[in-house]
């Protein structure tokens, strides 16, 4: 090595014991400098590895774009079947579907329900779907052949009964959640595909609080999950969160930390990715850019659950929430009137990405490809790349 030669070169000046003592010293202070060097190096090879391990984890790009969807109606029911086929449906008796990825959708009539407001829509593939109707008479249809027949499955003409949610485990097992009416909650649940609807007897759910109900703003005050969990979330007078893991046999109820009090606060959509991870999102819709106690996690399947502080949760009141598929929980998309947030720590922190208004998201059970709806016949692609 050129180092060691140099000093070897120099060791004629000197004699003795200190020549070799000197060199020694020298070779050493040397060597360690070299050391040192090579630790700096690799030091900081880790450092830009962990840097960029931490952007490429991040690195996503969000995109919402308008497609035209032909109606005016406002759009909060919203189901997702893959890339290219999406259904949707709202006020005025609407109903619509793509069968082309959003570039031309149907127009779809269910006779007799003009004047309905399909709030939420659940569908199994281009032909299945589901609607339910908000206010008197409360009612469910079904179609099997993509919409040209429908078949009223269940009505009711008591007022109080106002549903706000559809969900199904599967194609023969699903539930629908109304307003309490008598002070219990209302919920139907079916296990023949929709043929016949029960109640789920009152005295097998907690008592509502006076003042509490669900909110129809999304279809997504109602989940389903794996064979037989279920959750809806409360708002009004009081935000809570009920349980269900025997397809509605039995509840159990956990208290929030989200903002409540009056009737337009609270919990308005829930989302699990897992059985034990979940979120919930809300605010006050009569002011829908205030962030106080918008969003919360568990961790427990919903016994408990903990407050996103306001300065990283959502941006405002939001209506929607809904876990991309293929991120491993960590990509979230949530939606309000005032915007559209992401997050992708799994829900701890959350930025903007659209100033624009939507109602619902939703996205096929293994798709990327997303949609947003909202007011006035408004829908949105949404294109999520990177990791």
């Amino acid at each position: 090595m050129k180092w060691l030669r140099a000093i070897k070169s120099r060791i004629t000046s000197y004699n003795g014991s200190m020549l070799w003592g000197t060199v020694s010293c020298s070779m050493m202070k040397v060597k360690m400098e070299h050391t040192m060097y090579n630790l700096k190096v690799i030091m900081c090879a880790a450092l830009i590895f962990l840097v960029s391990s931490v952007s490429a984890q991040n690195s996503q790009s969000i995109q919402l774009n308008t497609v035209n969807s032909g109606v005016t109606a406002s759009l909060r029911g919203l189901c997702a079947i893959s890339d290219m086929v999406v259904w949707a449906s709202g006020s005025s008796g609407i109903v619509i579907r793509t069968t082309d990825g959003g570039k031309t959708w149907q127009k779809i009539s269910v006779t007799g329900a003009e004047r309905l407001d399909f709030r939420d829509i659940e569908a199994f593939d281009t032909n299945t779907a589901y609607i339910v109707s908000i206010g008197s008479p409360a009612r469910i249809y079904g179609t099997i052949d993509g919409g040209t027949t429908w078949v009223k499955q269940y009505e009711s003409d008591n007022p109080s009964v106002f549903f706000n949610s559809l969900a199904f485990w599967n194609r023969q097992s699903g539930i629908a959640v109304s307003d309490p009416v008598d002070g219990d909650f209302f919920l139907i649940r079916t296990s023949d595909g929709g043929k016949t609807w029960e109640r789920i007897p009152p005295d097998k759910i907690p008592d509502a609080v006076a003042g509490e109900a669900n909110f129809a703003a999304s279809g997504t005050c109602l989940i389903t999950f794996g064979n037989s969990d279920t959750w809806f979330c409360t708002g009004g007078k009081a935000a809570r969160v009920f349980r269900s893991e025997d397809k509605g046999n039995t509840w159990t109820v956990a208290e929030t930390p989200i903002i409540s009090g009056e009737s337009s606060t609270g919990n308005f959509s829930i989302a699990f990715y897992d059985r034990l991870n979940g979120i919930i999102v809300g605010g006050n819709y009569s002011k829908d850019k205030q962030v106080k106690n918008n969003s919360a996690l568990t961790a427990d399947g919903g016994k408990t659950w903990k407050l996103i502080p306001d300065a990283a949760g959502v941006k405002g009141f939001r209506s929607c929430v809904r876990y991309v598929p293929g991120t491993a929980g960590k990509t979230l998309l949530a939606a309000g009137t005032s915007g559209v947030d992401v997050s992708t720590d799994g829900g701890l922190t959350w930025t903007t990405v659209d100033t624009t208004g939507y109602h619902s998201i939703s996205f096929g059970k293994t798709s990327r490809i997303g949609w947003a709806s909202g007011a006035n016949g408004r829908i949105a692609r949404i294109t999520i790349t990177g990791r």
